[in-house]
């Protein structure tokens, strides 16, 4: 089983920068592709980016150029540099992990709230 914790949301006026971080605990070995999602308020989930073992990302076309994704492996954590923020990208963000030897098997986190606003 994996645990999954956010850490890092907050208030940031548009323009600003926030840099969440998820720890994994747990068999770090059973760990696959790691990523982040988001829900505003009345909108479905989506994936914002995420990340491979091996490093290969992908981004949603809405953040591309102003967010980037990274891992560390051996600490079982993802991160996600935000700069540039705007006030869409309001939402809570969720981490996610998708098991690698059991897929389709993955864990969430519990969300982060990230807000933009003057």
């Amino acid at each position: 089983q994996v645990q999954l914790v956010e850490s890092g949301g907050g208030l940031v006026p548009p323009g600003g920068s926030l840099r969440l971080s998820c720890s994994a605990s747990g068999n770090g070995d059973s760990i696959g592709t790691m990523g982040w999602h988001r829900q505003a308020p009345g909108q479905q989930r989506e994936m914002v980016a995420r990340i491979s073992r091996a490093g290969t990302t992908n981004y949603h076309y809405l953040v591309k150029g102003r967010f980037t994704i990274s891992r560390d492996n051996a600490k079982n954590t993802v991160y996600l540099q935000m700069n540039n923020l705007k006030p869409e990208d309001t939402a809570v963000y969720y981490c996610n992990a998708v098991s690698a030897t059991n897929y389709p098997e993955d864990w969430w986190g519990r969300g982060t709230q990230v807000t933009v606003s003057s």
